[in-house]
């Protein structure tokens, strides 16, 4: 603190620097801009970009620098304070064709329909819970810089009727609001998320597990995923273009983040609930959240011996994660090849996916962005490795326990999906009953 700084940033994001500044009682703040991208540019390019000019204000960047660190504040630049964000609780009453463009053209839904969401509606959505509507269930922030916003059950259940979720449904949504996490994370990747219960409920609300588990054929699945996404816009101010909301393609798993229940009846003995894989009680209900880019599905129905085909499909970026979404008929193959638990399914994976040296430190924006750069400090096991010869091996994955497995489907044909989806966080829907 105390310490005099130049922002400095690429111009494809003058916008939401200048926005965020603003929203933080800033709106003076003194930023430098360079071209667009400075990742993967040679060393000579970006000294370039610093020799060269602004592209917003067109003056040179070495001189906006100076100048940001020794001009002197003036009365404006020292205000301090931040936007305010008043929620009215009810709106004037209006036509239901008014109502669904008022909600559309304030940025309220994803784009489609909703189901308008009137006092009589929401109460009926509070029934479920035994939960007080003022009671704050949790904090979200569309990303670490944006600020996390607070809000109650009432504020959910309003979510949760826009999304078309039946009363019995509203525990789940509670569980997803309490983590904070936000279905809409801002990245200039496109992420989406997934969302998989276990327990009791799933079968208490209808969810499906079986054929088409993973499509848009079931209503509650469909629209408890919806719910989070429509969370993400509303109550933590995600989801806006250029601001909240920087993935450069966007990803139409963002509709209702892939939602599903995990098909407990067809586990085989020794191979877990995903919820009991995590410490919760096999009777218990809960949700788990989980966040990647998006989903493969290996053609692997010609092979008589599925898991050696396994981690030549996962080739996802090292240090990240995998999970697996097997078919019944795929854990029965699996079984019979020794696979008598998830676990062991998971090491296999991990112990036979494996890459060069050479491949780990070339290949991989990741690596070379996040990794490479602590290598280079010293951070272990990545210093050793930089050390190694380009024909040796690292792990892939950083350790096994990064590599979920979840049984779903309806038992049709020998396919499994996978994806880069990483675990993140479980919760209790008991508790939200």
């Amino acid at each position: 603190m105390g310490v005099p700084t130049a922002p400095m940033t690429t111009m494809r994001f003058a916008e939401l620097v200048h926005n965020y500044a603003y929203s933080k009682g800033m709106p003076n703040e003194r930023f430098t801009f360079v071209p667009h991208p400075v990742t993967g540019m040679p060393a000579a390019t970006c000294r370039e970009y610093l020799l060269g000019k602004d592209p917003i204000s067109g003056k040179p960047v070495i001189d906006s620098v100076v100048e940001a660190l020794t001009k002197p504040l003036s009365d404006d630049d020292m205000k301090t304070g931040q936007i305010e964000r008043p929620v009215e609780r009810f709106l004037q009453p209006d036509t239901e064709e008014n109502l669904h463009r008022l909600f559309l053209e304030n940025g309220l839904t994803d784009g489609l329909p909703i189901v308008v969401p009137t006092q009589e509606r929401v109460e009926a959505m509070l029934a479920a819970t035994s939960h007080k509507p003022d009671e704050i269930v949790g904090k979200m922030q569309a990303s670490s810089p944006h600020p996390a916003w607070s809000y109650t059950v009432e504020q959910v259940a309003v979510n949760a009727v826009m999304a078309g979720c039946d009363p019995e449904y509203f525990p789940v949504v509670l569980a997803i609001a309490s983590t904070g996490v936000p279905a809409l994370f801002t990245s200039t990747t496109s992420f989406t998320r997934a969302v998989v219960v276990n327990g009791p409920i799933a079968k208490e609300i209808g969810m499906n597990s079986s054929t088409g588990a993973m499509g848009p054929f079931n209503h509650a699945n469909a629209t408890i995923g919806r719910a989070w996404t429509l969370m993400s816009k509303n109550l933590d101010g995600g989801g806006k273009i250029g601001e909240t909301y920087m993935g450069s393609q966007g990803n139409n798993l963002n509709y209702n983040n892939i939602c599903f229940a995990e098909k407990e009846e067809a586990l085989p003995e020794g191979w877990s609930p995903f919820h009991v894989q995590k410490g919760f009680k096999a009777d218990e209900s809960v949700v788990s959240l989980f966040n990647g880019w998006g989903l493969i599905r290996p053609d692997t129905s010609f092979s008589k011996d599925l898991a050696p085909q396994m981690p030549y499909w996962l080739q996802f970026t090292p240090f990240t994660s995998a999970t697996l979404y097997l078919d019944p008929v795929v854990v029965r193959q699996l079984v019979s090849e020794g696979f008598d638990t998830k676990e062991k399914l998971s090491q296999y994976i991990f112990d036979n996916s494996k890459l060069t040296a050479k491949s780990f430190w070339g290949d991989y924006y990741h690596v070379q962005n996040f990794i490479l750069p602590n290598a280079k400090k010293g951070t272990e096991p990545y210093a050793s490795w930089l050390k190694l010869a380009d024909d040796e091996l690292v792990p892939r994955f950083r350790d096994p326990q990064r590599i979920n497995v979840l049984v779903v489907g309806g038992e049709m044909n020998l396919f499994w999906q996978a994806s880069d989806l990483g675990y993140m966080v479980s919760a209790s829907i008991d508790k939200w009953k």
